[in-house]
């Protein structure tokens, strides 16, 4: 019998009692193997039914809260337009009471966007009229809704109480070749106005538009030096409503009465002004329909009416003639290029046509080089024989010859 380590290690007269040993239904491998089945199992059920859309990324909640300010300046932010294949700079959110408007020098094609007032609706509410300015002949003054606008009394009308130069200049002007000059577009951009009102001659006739910030303030000194001044009408080009002269435009499609309350707000901006002329307008100007209503009014207010020369098929010179009213069209863009050399050659072009036919009439904007050039140009002009006269005086000698 054998005998093992236990028996001969246990006491005399005891039995020696066994160990048992745990063992395991299966080996060591295969307990490992189980475990990881077990957790392959989790993981499939949990990318099986949990709805997570990040798959599994650790995320990161935060609550971030947006001023009620920053979200609707969001929300008003225009996207950017591209015109004519070229990106431009989205306008910014327009306040309540204002509008931007893209003004396209006829000359140069140079855009600049300007923010004015009013929404231009027929139905809006008027801005406040603006006051009596100084200077101004209280009898030539009527009520409308939107305030003051010209009209006339008997033989006293506008445009020869506003008129400016002195019934000696007139005299001499009929006895000489004479040369009147419009800068237009006047009103917006005070620097440039006041420029023009400063710099060029006071014979230079200045054409200001309805809009800016306070058009009878600059129209109050244009007036102090002796400049006579012009309402510029914002009138339909073809290419309506993208390239857009403004709210209240006179529209060609409109009736004769929409229209007709269009230029009374226009008329109630400021005072003091001889005549109407176009602004922009080549489709307005060229519609007879259109024209002759506006025509009528102007005249029966004892205004002038002045055509800028930009489309040869315009209507004003029939319309204006018809009323019996005083007129004129320019002859010459003088800065059509507004470089100094072409400049140069548009007054050498219009002092030869004053010299014959004996009157001549351009036009211009009010861009450096063309008040630097107009105002070298007339210091020398009456030694060649021509004189420089505002445009009343122009139209005046037009009606005479």
């Amino acid at each position: 019998m054998a005998v093992s380590a236990d028996d001969l290690s246990a006491p005399l007269g005891q039995k020696s009692t066994r160990k048992r040993r745990f063992r395991l239904p299966f080996s060591g491998t295969q307990a490992l193997a189980t475990i990881l089945a077990l957790l392959l199992i989790g993981f499939g059920g949990v990318a099986i039914f949990n709805s997570n859309p990040m798959g599994g990324e650790p995320v990161a909640r935060v609550a971030i809260k947006v001023p009620v300010a920053t979200e609707e300046k969001a929300a008003a932010k225009p996207p950017v337009e591209v015109k004519h294949g070229m990106p431009e700079t989205a306008k910014a959110p327009e306040a309540p009471g204002q509008k931007t408007i893209t003004i396209i020098d006829g000359s140069s094609g140079a855009r600049k966007d300007v923010v004015v007032s009013s929404d231009g609706s027929d139905s809006a509410a008027p801005d406040a009229p603006s006051p009596v300015m100084t200077g101004i002949d209280s009898k030539l003054l009527e009520k409308s809704r939107h305030g003051m606008v010209p009209i006339a009394i008997g033989a006293l009308k506008p445009v020869t109480a506003y008129a400016a130069g002195s019934e000696a200049e007139r005299a001499r002007a009929m006895k000489m070749p004479s040369v009147s000059i419009v800068i237009g577009g006047l009103g917006v951009g005070a620097a440039k106005t006041t420029d023009a009102i400063m710099k060029l001659p006071p014979a230079v006739t200045l054409g200001f538009t309805p809009y800016g910030s306070d058009p009878g303030k600059l129209v109050e000194r244009a007036r102090a030096q002796r400049h006579e001044v012009l309402l510029q009408l914002p009138m339909e080009p073809f290419d309506y409503p993208d390239n857009d002269p403004g709210p209240q435009t006179l529209l060609s499609s409109a009736t004769a009465e929409q229209n007709l309350d269009r230029m009374m707000w226009h008329m109630s901006r400021f005072q003091g002004y001889v005549g109407v002329a176009n602004f922009m307008g080549a489709r307005f100007i060229a519609t007879d329909s259109a024209m002759q209503p506006i025509a009528r009014e102007a005249s029966k207010r004892g205004l002038a009416l002045f055509d800028d020369g930009s489309t040869p098929r315009s209507v004003a010179a029939a319309a204006a003639e018809g009323q019996g009213m005083p007129f004129a069209r320019s002859d010459v863009a003088i800065d059509a290029v507004p470089t100094s050399a072409d400049i140069d050659k548009a007054l050498a072009r219009l002092e030869g046509l004053a010299k014959e036919r004996g009157v001549a009439v351009g036009v211009a904007s009010a861009l450096p080089i063309s008040i630097e050039r107009i105002s070298a140009w007339a210091k020398t002009l009456e030694s060649r024989g021509v004189m420089l006269v505002p445009l009343t005086t122009a139209m005046l000698k037009s009606k005479s010859s």
